[in-house]
């Protein structure tokens, strides 16, 4: 199918100076020389890919995230309707919001700081795909490796570079992680109308960290995308949350809500 939002960085940022703000010194570059860094980490894709174990895969298909997966059945191809990366963060910040017992104006207030932190996030990421256009792992391998090889996951239609999840997840995490703590456990039960069990996380940042490396495991994404995306979703997240709280919107303006409840309840 077509390459999908190849114009998005277009779009005008919420809390960011521009899309290209932390982008980054770019990947590795495409190569067929078996000594380069990018057929180094080809092999790697490759070889996770082999010695996949159950819990890899367990963690690659919970954070699939893919809102179109497209099935064929003979002759018949479908699309199933799944939940969105963007969804599965605005799930885990519902799931905070109820175990934390925020009212309704820390619930909406704290849903709309994570959203334009997504938001923004995205649009940052997919400045940076279209700008280097980065072929994925499944078509350098089945070129340069083997034509038989395929990927757990389905490839998304859109460049490689950077990894959306990564992006998007550490920024997420990191304003999560500002409004509620660094130890915040929570289960994860964003995924169980789509037939995955609950998954179990000390903090947000270790639900960031394996939504990032799913995508190596899914065989969807290089390293250098995972790494590089998540040292962009962090300087994002830290930007927005810093941003926000020069603007008192941050966990002082949560409080304040909180004071405000009572005050209103009095």
């Amino acid at each position: 199918m077509a390459a999908i939002e190849p114009n998005w960085n277009t779009l005008r940022t919420f809390v960011l100076d521009s899309c290209s703000q932390f982008a980054g010194d770019g990947p590795n570059k495409y190569s067929a020389d078996s000594s380069s860094l990018f057929f180094k980490q080809m092999i790697e894709v490759y070889e996770v890919r082999q010695k996949l174990s159950k819990e890899q895969a367990d963690i690659a298909m919970f954070w699939d995230c893919n809102p179109f997966a497209l099935q064929q059945v003979g002759h018949l191809e479908f699309g199933i309707k799944k939940i969105s990366p963007g969804g599965h963060w605005m799930g885990i910040t519902g799931i905070a919001c109820k175990k934390d017992k925020l009212n309704l104006r820390q619930t909406a207030f704290t849903h709309a700081h994570v959203a334009i932190g997504i938001a923004d996030a995205f649009i940052a990421c997919w400045d940076n795909k279209y700008k280097y256009n980065r072929v994925r792992p499944v078509t350098a391998i089945q070129k340069l490796i083997g034509p038989g090889w395929s990927p757990l996951l389905q490839t998304p239609p859109f460049p490689e570079y950077t990894s959306g999840h990564s992006v998007i997840s550490t920024t997420a995490a990191v304003i999560l992680t500002d409004l509620f703590g660094n130890h915040f456990s929570f289960a994860d039960d964003t995924e169980v109308e789509f037939g995955l069990p609950v998954r179990t996380f000390a903090s947000f940042e270790d639900a960031s960290k394996e939504a990032a490396i799913s995508r190596l495991y899914g065989g969807i994404h290089f390293r250098d995308a995972i790494e590089n995306g998540v040292k962009e979703g962090k300087q994002i997240g830290d930007f927005i949350v810093d941003r926000m709280r020069h603007g008192n919107l941050n966990r002082n303006a949560r409080n304040s809500l909180k004071m405000q409840s009572k005050n209103e309840v009095r």
